[in-house]
């Protein structure tokens, strides 16, 4: 399998928080696997340790947060260089009794096997911070 296109890669970028929002899962992985088949591994955020495969990498974040973040990147800082994509995400959720937005920046490198590699960078949340704090306790209960 070739490197993903910039086209590919626009248009799974695109997708990307349009499907998160619509919570449509199915459509969603099929989004990934068009240009993702292979092995995936994310450091979220790094310097925690490393999840491996597309459904400890991937699924397991879309049945935690899905039904409570919401995603949108924002304008002007979508990047798509060579095989690698980075945003600036905005992730929207109702924690502490308010709404909130906490910022992740996030890069993936498509190789030409298939595989992927996501890093992303974000303050995690303290476990003790209402709902988002829950989530993280089940999401990195070592980071408490």
């Amino acid at each position: 399998m070739p490197k993903p296109t910039f086209d590919q890669l626009k248009t799974w970028a695109e997708n990307y928080p349009k499907l998160w929002n619509a919570g449509d899962k199915e459509a969603w992985i099929e989004n990934y696997k068009k240009v993702a088949p292979g092995t995936v591994r994310m450091l979220d955020p790094v310097g925690t340790p490393e999840k491996i495969g597309f459904e400890h990498a991937c699924l397991d974040s879309w049945d935690l947060f899905q039904p409570n973040v919401r995603f949108r990147i924002v304008p002007g800082s979508l990047f798509i260089c060579d095989n690698e994509v980075a945003w600036l995400l905005e992730n929207h959720f109702h924690s502490n009794g308010r709404d909130q937005i906490g910022l992740s920046i996030e890069t993936y490198r498509f190789e030409e096997n298939g595989d992927l590699t996501i890093r992303t960078y974000y303050k995690v949340p303290h476990h003790d911070e209402q709902e988002i704090g829950k989530m993280f306790q089940t999401y990195l209960p070592e980071n408490g």
